[in-house]
C-alpha cells in the first residue's frame, strides 16, 4: 500500500527529472555553436507502479535515457554532399587561379605577343638588312619566349603546390582516422552493457567523419540502425560493428586504424603516390581509387594515374593536360621555326643533344623526323646556288654509315655531280663534312661543317626541307627536330628562348636564305608560318591547327573547364545548402526551443517542489493530531 513517504518520493523523482532536464537544456544552449554538437533530449517514463487492492498506484517518474536527436540517413547524405562540395570548391578555386594565367580576352598575354612576333617578321621582311630591326625582332622573340615560359612556370608551380597540399591533407586524414579509432574504443567502453548512449563521444565521431568526408570522401558503415521515435520521429542511432572506408579501402575498422602511405621516393619530380597496406604488408596503389573530397580534387587536377617512371609526371589530370598542351604548342613553334630557319646560309650547323644511337632508324626514334627528303644547298659569296643535293629519309635511314649508304652521313659523303658540270671536285661531298659526337653523359650530337678552304672564299650552305604539296607540315622536319642552325633554343614551354648565338649577336639574324643583300625569302616563309597547319600531339589526341589555333585550343579549354567548374559548384552548393538545412533542422540546437524547454522544466521543478511542500504540510497535520 502506498504511503505518504511514497508521495514524497514521487515529488523527489519529479524534482530529479526536472533538474536533469534543466541540465540537459543548459548543455544544449552552451553548445549551440559547438562544431558537430547534436541536441539532446531527456527521455522519461512512469516508474513501476505500486500494486494495491484499489489498483495500481503511480510511483513517480524515472529517467530512461538522455538521447541525441540524430538521423543517420540524413547525415549520410550530408557527409556525401559535403564531400562533393569540398571537391567542387577546391576545383573551382584552382581553375579560377589557372584561368588568370590566360588573360587573352584583354588583348594581353601569349597570343598578343605572338601576333607582335609575326608583325616583326613582316617589318624585317620589308627591311632585311636593317640591324636595328634585327634587334627589335630579337627582343620581341625574347618577350614571346618569356611569356610562354612564365605561363608554363605558373602552371607547373600550381601543380607542385597542390601536390604539396596532397601530402599535408593525407597526413591530416591519418591523424583524424587514428583519432576516430580511439573514439570508437571510448564509445565501446562507455556503452558497455547497453545502459546509456555516449552522446558527446558519438558527436565527436560524427564530427570526425564529416571532416574525413570533406578531405577524402570517406564513408562510414555501421552494422544496424535503431529508431528513436520516442523522442523524435526522425531520430535513429547506429550500433554494432563500425568501419570507415575510402572506395573499398577500410582505413578505420572499429578501434583499428590503417594509415594511408604517401611517398615521393620513386618519382624524380617529387609527385606523391598514395597506397594502402594490406594485412600481408603488400602496398596497393590508391591514387585512382580516391574520387571525393579535397584529396580527390587534388588528384584529378594534378593527375592520378600511375606516374611515368621516366618522366616523373602523371599521365592525366587537368593541370597536366594544360602543361602538355603548352609543351606541344611551344615544341611545334620551336621545331617548325627552326626547320624554316635552317634554310638560312651558314658555315656550320650543330644540333641539340639527342638521345639516339648513330645506327638506329631516325624515323622510328624519339625525334620528330618523318619520311621525306631535304636539300643541302651550297651558296657562293654572291648568294648564287652552286650545288644542291637531296638527302632522302625513310624508315631505315640512320645517322652514320659508309659513303653511298642510306644513312645521312652516307648520302652526304657519296660522290656525285650535284651541279651537272662534270666536275667531281665542286659537289656537296667536297664542301661539307658530317660529324657525329658522343658526350660523356651518353648523349650525342650531329655537326655539319663547311670545308674551311671554301668557307674562306665566302661559300656557305643551308638545309631546305622538301615539301610534298607546299604545306609546311609535309616535309621531313630533319633540321627542325635536330635544331640545326636554330632560331629557337629549347624543346618545350619551359625552356623556349631565342638561340643563344643570335641573342649574343642579333646582327646574325637572317631575313633571306642566301647572304645576298636584300634577300627576304626566309622572312616571307616565317610570315606564312602563322597561317600553316601543323600536327600537335597531346597524349593520344592530335590537333590539326595553326600555331594561333593551338594556343586558342589551350586558352579555350581552360576557360570552358573553369566555367563548367563554376556552374557545377553553383549546383552542388544549392544541394549542399538544402541538405545542410535538413540536417540542422533535425540535430542543430535551436535557442528559442531550448529557452522554451528551460521554462517548461523550471515550471515542472516548481510543481514537483509543490508536491513536497504539500507532503510536508500533511505530515505536520498528522503530527498535530497526535498532540
Amino acid at each position: 500500500m502506498a504511503s505518504i513517504f511514497n508521495t514524497l518520493n514521487i515529488g523527489y523523482s519529479g524534482l530529479s527529472a526536472s533538474q536533469v532536464g534543466v541540465n540537459t537544456t543548459s548543455h544544449n544552449i552552451t553548445n549551440a555553436e559547438s562544431d558537430g554538437y547534436t541536441r539532446q533530449r531527456v527521455v522519461t517514463a512512469a516508474s513501476t507502479p505500486i500494486y494495491s487492492a484499489a489498483g495500481n498506484v503511480g510511483n513517480g517518474t524515472q529517467i530512461m535515457d538522455i538521447a541525441r536527436i540524430f538521423d543517420n540517413f540524413v547525415y549520410d547524405r550530408y557527409t556525401g554532399i559535403s564531400s562533393d562540395k569540398e571537391y567542387s570548391d577546391f576545383t573551382k578555386t584552382t581553375l579560377e587561379e589557372l584561368s588568370t594565367y590566360f588573360p587573352e580576352i584583354d588583348d594581353v598575354g601569349i597570343k598578343s605577343d605572338l601576333k607582335e612576333y609575326y608583325n616583326m617578321w613582316q617589318t624585317f621582311s620589308d627591311n632585311p638588312d636593317n640591324d636595328a630591326i634585327k634587334l627589335a625582332l630579337a627582343k620581341q622573340t625574347e618577350t614571346l619566349s618569356a611569356s610562354i615560359t612564365s605561363v608554363q612556370g605558373k602552371i607547373v608551380a600550381l601543380q607542385e603546390s597542390i601536390n604539396e597540399q596532397l601530402s599535408v591533407n593525407v597526413k591530416e586524414v591519418n591523424t583524424l582516422a587514428e583519432e576516430l579509432a580511439n573514439v570508437n574504443k571510448s564509445i565501446e567502453i562507455a556503452e558497455a552493457g547497453g545502459a546509456y548512449t555516449a552522446n558527446d563521444l558519438r558527436d565527436k565521431r560524427s564530427s570526425i567523419e564529416l571532416r574525413l568526408a570533406k578531405l577524402i570522401g570517406a564513408e562510414s558503415h555501421i552494422e544496424k540502425i535503431t529508431s528513436n521515435s520516442a523522442i523524435d520521429s526522425s531520430s535513429n542511432e547506429g550500433y554494432g560493428s563500425y568501419t570507415l572506408s575510402v572506395n573499398g579501402f577500410n582505413i578505420v575498422d572499429g578501434g583499428s586504424f590503417h594509415p594511408i602511405h604517401i611517398s615521393s621516393d620513386n618519382n624524380i619530380n617529387g609527385f606523391y603516390e598514395l597506397s594502402y597496406e594490406r594485412q600481408d604488408g603488400v602496398l596497393i596503389s590508391m591514387d585512382e581509387s580516391i574520387q571525393g573530397g579535397r584529396i580527390g580534387a587534388i588528384l584529378d587536377l594534378r593527375g592520378d594515374k600511375r606516374l611515368d617512371d621516366t618522366s616523373g609526371v602523371p599521365s592525366n589530370g587537368v593541370l597536366q593536360r594544360v602543361i602538355d598542351q603548352m609543351d606541344a604548342f611551344a615544341n611545334t613553334l620551336i621545331e617548325s621555326t627552326n626547320n624554316l630557319y635552317a634554310a638560312s646560309a651558314t658555315t656550320k650547323m650543330e644540333s641539340n643533344t639527342i638521345s639516339i644511337s648513330d645506327t638506329q632508324s631516325i624515323v622510328r626514334s624519339s625525334l620528330n623526323i618523318r619520311n621525306g627528303s631535304f636539300d643541302v644547298v651550297m651558296y657562293d659569296i654572291d648568294g648564287n646556288v652552286t650545288a644542291r643535293r637531296a638527302i632522302n629519309i625513310d624508315s631505315v635511314t640512320s645517322m652514320t654509315g659508309a659513303p653511298g649508304s642510306n644513312s645521312i652521313e652516307g648520302q652526304l659523303s657519296a660522290q656525285g655531280d650535284d651541279n651537272g658540270d662534270g666536275n667531281a671536285n665542286n659537289d656537296i661531298d667536297d664542301f661539307i663534312q658530317f660529324n657525329w659526337a658522343t658526350y660523356p653523359d651518353g648523349t650525342n650530337a650531329v655537326e655539319f661543317i663547311m670545308d674551311p678552304a671554301y668557307a674562306a672564299k665566302g661559300y656557305s650552305f643551308s638545309i631546305e626541307d622538301n615539301l610534298i604539296d607546299g604545306n609546311f607540315n609535309t616535309g621531313s622536319n630533319f633540321a627542325g627536330a635536330l635544331g640545326l642552325n636554330r632560331f629557337f633554343d629549347g624543346s618545350n614551354a619551359k625552356d623556349i628562348n631565342l638561340s643563344f648565338e643570335l641573342k649574343e649577336n642579333t646582327t646574325k639574324i637572317s631575313a633571306g636564305k642566301s647572304s645576298a643583300a636584300g634577300d627576304n625569302t626566309l622572312s616571307m616563309d616565317m610570315i606564312q608560318q602563322q597561317f600553316e597547319k601543323y600536327d600537335f600531339e597531346v597524349g593520344n589526341t592530335a590537333y590539326d591547327s595553326t600555331i594561333y589555333g593551338m594556343f586558342d585550343v589551350v586558352a579555350t579549354e581552360v576557360g570552358v573547364t573553369t566555367n563548367q567548374a563554376i556552374i557545377n559548384n553553383q549546383t552542388i552548393s544549392a544541394q549542399f545548402n538544402a541538405t545542410e538545412l535538413e540536417f540542422f533542422s533535425i540535430s542543430k540546437v535551436s535557442i528559442d526551443e531550448e529557452l522554451t524547454n528551460l521554462i517548461k522544466y523550471q515550471t515542472s521543478y516548481g510543481a514537483a517542489s509543490k508536491i513536497i511542500t504539500t507532503v510536508d504540510q500533511m505530515m505536520q497535520t498528522l503530527l498535530g493530531i497526535k498532540q
